[in-house]
């Protein structure tokens, strides 16, 4: 029996100053299935993108949707910090709806568990009238920076967690650990796996992570993370997005050969990989996408 094909789609964060309507038209010439839109910036010096209903972004995002076929799964970005920020993702929602969104991807700096678990429920319940989830993303340098941690709140608030490679390996979420056991443990509260590589040696301190984070990732199959180990953790069915941002090299290559050089190294990480899983197949969606 063959293994079904995995969607492949390519992150706003691997090509952060490239608009969305360009990012669907980049995406469909370099071979991915879909694209994760950022509708919300997450630095004050970054480009907005409106993609609110009735915008002229989003009508020509959509239209360059509809010309290629490539979707949007995802929508990001928003940190949960422990203030009023209900009115910031319902307008995440209204935009990610009119995508066709399953997800908006959230971390966290509210040191507060119950608080965020609070927070997180009242997304969830105000998501369901969009068809998205609120996906949480541990991140190595926020205040929710591990497997248990974000299992712990996506139980206990309704929502998801996007695994990303990168924090994975940074908070120690490696073959044989326990954090690792932890996630084969919990694999239907994952939609989406990010794909990035990078030395196998944590940076030395806060700043040096979220510089590697933002800007500077490695290529897949590239660094020194075990991507085939982790991509036959997930069923086959578990699409993977290419997060890989690299101002450097956006710079040399241009945004279109960028995004053929990710995922020409993706779709090889995929193929290395055996097809076997240790989880469950996955059965529930998540929306529509």
């Amino acid at each position: 029996m063959s293994v079904p094909r995995r969607p492949l789609g390519l992150a706003q964060l691997s090509l952060l100053n490239t608009a969305p309507p360009e990012l669907v038209t980049i995406a469909a010439d370099a071979g991915f299935d879909f694209i994760g839109a950022r509708v919300r910036p997450v630095t004050p010096g970054e480009r907005p993108y409106d993609l609110q209903p009735g915008s002229p972004m989003l009508k020509e995002t959509l239209a360059r949707m509809d010309g290629t076929g490539v979707t949007v799964r995802d929508i990001e970005f928003l940190l949960l910090d422990g203030t009023d920020q209900r009115d910031a993702w319902r307008a995440m929602m209204e935009a990610g709806q009119a995508l066709g969104a399953a997800s908006l991807t959230v971390a966290a700096s509210d040191p507060d568990p119950a608080r965020l678990a609070d927070t997180l429920a009242r997304m969830a319940e105000d998501g369901r009238s969009y068809g998205i989830v609120p996906t949480l993303e541990p991140i190595s340098y926020q205040a929710v920076n591990s497997i248990p941690a974000a299992v712990a709140l996506a139980r206990a608030s309704g929502c998801r967690i996007v695994v990303d490679a990168l924090h994975l390996n940074r908070f120690g979420a490696v073959p044989g650990s326990a954090q690792w056991h932890d996630l084969e443990a919990n694999l239907d509260l994952v939609p989406l796996l990010q794909l990035c590589d990078g030395p196998a040696q944590r940076p030395a301190d806060r700043a040096a992570l979220v510089a590697e984070s933002r800007s500077e990732r490695g290529v897949p199959g590239e660094g020194g993370f075990d991507l085939a180990a982790l991509v036959n953790v997930f069923p086959a069915d578990v699409p993977v997005s290419v997060e890989v941002p690299s101002d450097s090299t956006v710079a040399r290559l241009g945004e279109l050969g960028w995004a053929r050089k990710l995922q020409e190294a993706a779709t090889a990480v995929l193929a290395s990989a055996s097809g076997k899983t240790t989880g469950k197949p996955a059965t529930e969606k998540v929306g529509t996408a």
